[in-house]
């Protein structure tokens, strides 16, 4: 039975099980009332109640990490695991996904590059991991979906919001950063240290506690709305109670606190200095996991609290604890001047209130309990000559946790150095990683390795597995996944003319699709027949933009050659090149354009940005010729070609020259030597392209869309789901912001297509809220194909 409001927890029971540390904790959805823990001692337990006493009983270990357990979360039920699935987060870098029943992994999700140090679970199967590789990664069943870059440290805690497609970060760098279909959306500052938990209070609403000892909470908007202070040390964790707003906080300081209406309603202290870890049970029971590898569980509940004689134990074995006085856990203490035991005769003034006395020289600690009108003793303080580093890895150092981080002095003069150490590490590869990254004299390895010996009492476990991680690979800079370097892209463009002539803006005509008028709005298409018949996607050919007014581009082009400069004017023999080119490629002649006629274009399409656009405009019509495509996409020149496009792509630049580069990336896609260079560089190019979304003109939304549309029909034919999940964030991100319902129509053509013959895809979609995100276009009624095409989508999801 539940207490009534305002009860006090007092324990209900204390689990051995695990070797070391508790490191995580989640409420279990089977069995019933039970709960998953996992540890240092690199395994995972499941625990169920136990109906005969007030405890819980191990029901099965789970082991499938090379490493320390840091982090476990519950996957929801599906249809093909009725009972949900258990995912654990390791040092090893890898995440294991188990099955209630079985004691190795069903399978293991490999990606991250450093510790996976949280995890959240969504709908359809979703799963959110953090990692000190400062990545966070969505995964669907057991491939990798997409990865979110932004944080410059490790991403310590996440969270995937009852909103779909919306998700949460917490890092290192103290700063909170909320994604939406994969892009960051927002970031919310205000915490002054590591950000280490998050928990979600309702869709507008989130708690995060950090190394500042604070716990804040948050409007998803942005706003900070409450910032709680009781924590006299890092705050590790916090999970909030079922169907309200109060919630649980553990830390470093050796306590839990609850927190009830804003304010901290009990602290509980633990005879363990890191409590780790906590879960909130349904029936309102909290478990917390400590240093000390026990698992404890309070009550409320008058009939599930322990025994008089268990709780006397606990109290005995608090009481024996040795507190450190360095950990500022219970202020400046000064030995001399605190009183005797006399003073334990004066009540607390509020629950949790810390006093410290003197008896016979030793000082004792004891914390005030106002439900039992008395002073418990939760320790004794022991002076800062007895104590020893903790092996529990807290040290932190650029974001990350050590057993121990020293100071090395190399010479009386030189600046200090940091070497952070793990007891896992092979010291002389420390030892040579440190020198090696401060660059400093090798002579010295011996002196550091034998100075990382002596002071890590020979607790070297030299680790069999080969292949150490090395602290120093500035895990807190380096991006994964960005291998071709975002140096392509040139730095902001010093022309922001805006032009008068708009190509393309006459007849305003759309990009014509072979026979199908759906694209030209053209020719007698009856909608009766459209609704048996799914004639939109999934789209088998590129949408190309072939409309051209060959006699106006060459005018403009002259026109404007008068204002260049010497040495990039064209000779007359030039602009007869330039016209040859233009109409064998509009009229289809029998000419091929010769490799030195291209060069002549690829000399005008070098221009300054304020005069390039029409030979921009001849580039976009030519590339559709074969040779031309194979001419600029081929493997020698087309790292030129790119870096010309997405300097065009630059959301400052002119208009016209966005529109036009976007027209010609599209027009790429034509010929196989441009489908595979698009394919290739599609991470650079769509970076580059969704920056354009956010501009008001219809023809460059337009553009956007038909490129997209045009990655959807390749990865449509490659099924590469790492790609589909990235086309899907673009056509997320850029229908939220586009009227135009040409540009709308083309990225639901794109998503029927992606999503087309692929479970895994439609499964992404509807975890980024894609269905809701579409379903008002479903009563459009002009153009009827927009309305049509919609409910085909739909249908799908």
């Amino acid at each position: 039975a539940m207490a009534g409001e305002g009860g006090v927890y007092r324990l209900r029971c204390s689990l051995a099980g695990h070797g070391q540390d508790v490191r995580g904790l989640t409420s279990g959805l089977f069995p019933q009332g039970g709960f998953v823990s996992v540890s240092r001692d690199r395994t995972a337990r499941l625990w169920a109640p136990d109906g005969l006493n007030r405890g819980f009983t191990e029901m099965h270990c789970m082991s499938g990490h090379s490493n320390f357990v840091s982090c476990v979360c519950i996957i929801p039920p599906s249809d093909l695991y009725p009972r949900g699935l258990i995912a654990t987060g390791g040092n090893d870098h890898n995440i294991c996904i188990f099955t209630v029943d079985k004691a190795a992994p069903l399978y293991v999700l490999k990606g991250h590059k450093n510790t996976v140090c949280s995890l959240s679970s969504g709908k359809f199967g979703t799963l959110l991991s953090g990692s000190w590789d400062t990545t966070a990664k969505v995964w669907l069943n057991d491939r990798c979906m997409m990865t979110l870059q932004g944080h410059t440290a490790a991403i310590w805690a996440v969270k995937i919001l009852p909103e779909q497609g919306l998700m949460l970060t917490g890092s290192a760098d103290k700063t909170i950063k909320l994604w939406k279909a994969g892009r960051c959306e927002r970031a919310f500052t205000g915490h002054e240290d590591c950000v280490r938990g998050l928990a979600i209070l309702s869709e507008m609403e989130f708690l995060s506690c950090a190394n500042d000892a604070s716990v804040r909470r948050w409007q998803i908007s942005g706003e900070c709305l409450q910032v709680y202070y009781g924590h006299t040390n890092y705050i590790y964790s916090i999970s909030v109670f079922p169907q309200c707003k109060d919630f649980v906080t553990t830390g470093e300081d050796r306590s839990l606190r609850i927190w009830k209406q804003g304010e901290c309603a009990q602290t509980i202290r633990l005879p363990a200095q890191s409590v780790w870890c906590c879960c909130v049970l349904e029936n309102g029971d909290i478990v917390v996991g400590a240093s000390d590898g026990i698992i404890r569980v309070f009550t409320e509940s008058l009939e599930r609290t322990a025994s008089a004689e268990e709780i006397q134990a606990f109290e005995n074995e608090l009481s024996q604890a040795s507190i450190d006085p360095k950990t500022g856990d219970l202020g400046d203490i000064s030995a001399d001047d605190l009183p005797g035991r006399e003073h334990l005769k004066d009540p607390g003034t509020r629950d949790g209130q810390t006093r410290l006395i003197k008896d016979n020289g030793k000082v004792e600690a004891y914390q005030w309990s106002v439900s039992e009108g008395r002073w418990i003793k939760i320790g004794d303080v022991v002076g800062s000559s007895g104590a020893t580093q903790q092996t529990s890895g807290k040290v932190l150092f650029e974001g990350k946790e050590y057993d121990y981080v020293f100071t090395i002095d190399v010479n009386e003069s030189g600046p200090s150095y940091k070497l952070p150490y793990n007891i896992t590490d092979d010291p002389w590869l420390t030892a040579y990683n440190f020198l090696q990254k401060n660059d400093l004299n090798p002579m010295f390895l011996d002196q550091v390795a034998k100075f990382i010996m002596d002071n890590t009492k020979g607790q070297t476990l030299v680790n069999t597995t080969t292949q150490f991680s090395d602290p120093f690979t500035g895990a807190g800079r380096y991006v994964p996944g960005s291998s071709s370097e975002s140096n392509t892209v040139p730095a902001a463009d010093p022309f922001t003319g805006a032009g008068r002539y708009v190509p393309g803006s006459t007849s305003n005509a759309v990009a014509s699709v072979g026979k199908a008028d759906l694209y030209t709005g053209m020719g007698a298409y009856q909608s009766a027949a459209a609704k048996t018949e799914n004639i939109y996607f999934p789209k088998k050919e590129a949408v190309t933009f072939d409309q051209a007014n060959p006699t106006q581009i060459l005018g403009k082009l002259k026109e404007l050659n008068g204002s260049a400069s010497e040495e990039q004017k064209l000779t007359e023999d030039d602009l007869i090149i330039l016209e040859k080119i233009l109409f064998a490629i509009c009229n289809t002649s029998a000419e091929t354009p010769t490799a030195q006629q291209l060069q002549t274009l690829w000399k005008a399409v070098n221009w300054p940005e304020d005069i390039v656009f029409p030979a921009l405009d001849i580039l976009r019509l030519s590339i559709r010729h074969p040779t031309v495509n194979e001419n600029f996409c081929s493997e020698k020149d087309h790292v030129q070609f790119i870096i010309l496009l997405l300097k065009f792509l630059n959301p400052k630049g002119k208009q016209a020259n966005q529109l036009l580069a976007l027209r010609a990336l599209c027009n790429c896609f034509v010929s196989q030597a441009g489908q595979k260079l698009m394919m290739q560089q599609r991470d650079e190019i769509m970076t580059q392209a969704i920056e354009l979304k956010s501009g008001s003109n219809k023809n460059v939304h337009i553009a956007l869309a038909t490129l997209t549309l045009n990655y959807a029909v390749c990865l449509h034919k490659v099924n590469n789901i790492e790609g589909k999940a990235q086309c899907l964030s673009v056509i997320s991100t850029v229908m939220e912001v586009v009227q135009d319902l040409e540009a709308i129509f083309r990225l639901l053509v794109a998503l029927g297509t992606l999503i087309s013959d692929d479970t895994n895809a439609v499964q992404l979609a509807k975890s980024l809220g894609v269905d809701s995100q579409i379903k008002k276009y479903a009563s459009v009624s002009e153009p009827t194909k927009v309305s049509e095409c919609c409910r085909f989508v739909l249908n799908l999801l």
